[in-house]
């Protein structure tokens, strides 16, 4: 499912328009980032939580010419499930 997709499923889901489901996943998607940004947890009841994790510095290598790289240091989002969103699926 693509992000159009996705909109359009939201859009019936929640009587929507398709501008407004558009508004709706774009604000979603930029308040959860904003909130991660400033250090935040984004935790969502039924569905899970967001946070950034650090990644160390680390040596990785180039597929192409098997040489080794340094790969710097950064702050990955992270999504963890909750245990209501994934008994769904069991």
């Amino acid at each position: 499912m693509n992000k159009a997709e996705f909109i359009k499923a939201v859009a019936s889901k929640a009587d929507l328009s398709l501008k407004d489901a558009t508004a709706a996943v774009d604000a979603y998607a930029e308040v959860v980032a904003e909130a991660l940004k400033d250090g935040e947890k984004v935790a969502i009841a039924g569905l899970g939580t967001f946070e950034l994790k650090r990644k160390a510095e680390r040596q990785g290598f180039n597929p192409v010419t098997q040489e080794p790289i340094t790969i710097k240091a950064c702050n990955a989002p992270k999504l963890k499930f909750g245990k209501t969103f994934t008994e769904k699926f069991n």
